[in-house]
């Protein structure tokens, strides 16, 4: 068996555009799907991957770890910067497909069988519409508050919210308070018993996360997400030290070694690996296992499109150390369109049931992708409000 050829095919999908990738076989009909999306990155990724390519056609595609380690070590330079490390992610899943269609397995089956009965899955506020999610003002607690009701209304049990405002490094109380009054909206529409994480997105430095995570202390959220850039991983620590909510971060770490940095100084409580862009699930194994080895749960980074979504459930029926998957089902109204998925999600609590299909389960529609080919990302950008560069 050996591969010979791997395609790209972009997906536009207004804020980002997916980018699938396929690896094909010599044996009929075996092919395996995998996804590479890196929001305005797109031709970088699609040219990344095929300049990798041309080290694995001819190459067996069931010696996953052997194709990851050339493509992460050769080519020279080591491959954990954001580009390589997204395009290795989207091959090195097309291939653990393959190995799947192979055994005629699952891939949880693959990785050692289900550890749990079901996963759990939150949304965004607006179901990743970006207009709700992202650019609702923090200051408008009444709209957060509306929005959260949508979400129970949905069946989920979970949302995440992003009403922390962009600050400047150091500021005052005011986009404090319109972020306490904004979670308090939200905790008032859904009750005790919802859970609620608030995103930062690490708009604030370490001392304005500090700030905000105390204010938002009492309100018993599930998690509070990226407060400070995760390079600054002293001062992550250092508010997750200072909080009983607990930290999670990990969506922009791309190798394993700096995430041992974040989990041997305890800049965490939840990590969230980004399958797609930490080299895939023969790195995020590797990520995971460590994270297991300091109680560090598991919850990956998943706003992309249906194939990082299948692999990020595979990767949660295998991991004890899973906790939630994140979702996005409303960011543009075709998105059941280009996928038939394996696994079934169960409206009341948004609950999902294991696929029963072998590798990741699902099946992309390439017709239905052609009617969304490769437009420009929609620019979403951040200043403040003397005009300087801020994090978006």
């Amino acid at each position: 068996m050996k591969i010979t050829k791997i395609e790209t095919l972009v997906c536009h999908a207004r804020m980002r555009n997916w980018v699938f990738v396929k690896v094909v076989t010599d044996q009929p009909g075996l092919i395996g799907w995998g996804e590479a999306t890196l929001e305005w990155h797109t031709r970088s990724i699609v040219g990344a991957i095929e300049d990798m390519s041309h080290l694995l056609i001819g190459e067996d595609p069931t010696r996953v770890e052997y194709l990851w380690q050339v493509m992460y070590r050769q080519h020279f330079w080591h491959g954990h910067g954001i580009v390589r490390a997204t395009a290795i992610a989207g091959i090195d899943l097309a291939l653990w497909d393959i190995v799947g269609k192979v055994a005629n397995m699952p891939l949880s089956k693959v990785f050692g069988g289900p550890v749990r009965d079901w996963v759990r899955t939150y949304c965004h506020l607006g179901g990743g519409k970006m207009e709700d999610f992202y650019q609702t003002p923090a200051d408008n607690a009444k709209r957060f508050a509306e929005l959260a009701q949508q979400a129970v209304a949905d069946g989920y049990t979970a949302f995440k919210s992003m009403a922390v405002p962009s600050t400047m490094p150091i500021e005052g109380m005011k986009p404090v308070r319109a972020a306490a009054a904004a979670v308090a909206a939200m905790r008032d529409a859904v009750g005790p018993d919802i859970d609620i994480m608030v995103d930062c997105h690490a708009r604030p430095s370490p001392a304005m996360g500090l700030k905000f995570g105390k204010a938002l202390d009492d309100f018993g959220l599930y998690f509070f997400e990226e407060p400070c850039w995760p390079e600054a991983v002293d001062g992550l620590a250092k508010i997750n030290a200072a909080l009983t909510t607990p930290v999670a971060s990990g969506e922009r770490v791309t190798n394993l070694e700096a995430f041992k940095d974040m989990f041997d100084k305890r800049a965490v409580e939840i990590c969230q690996l980004d399958i797609t862009h930490c080299g895939g699930l023969s790195a995020a194994k590797r990520i995971a296992a460590l994270a297991e080895a300091h109680r560090i749960a598991l919850a990956p980074h998943n706003p992309q499109g249906p194939v990082s979504t299948a692999a990020s459930l595979e990767f949660g029926f295998s991991q004890p150390s899973y906790i939630i998957c994140e979702t996005v089902h409303n960011d543009v109204p075709w998105r059941q369109d280009v996928v038939e998925e394996g696994f079934i999600i169960e409206k009341q609590g948004r609950i999902v049931r294991p696929n029963t299909k072998p590798g990741l389960g699902i099946t992309i529609n390439e017709a239905e992708v052609r009617k969304h080919p490769f437009q420009q990302e929609i620019v979403l950008r951040e200043f403040s409000p003397d005009g300087a560069v801020t994090d978006w």
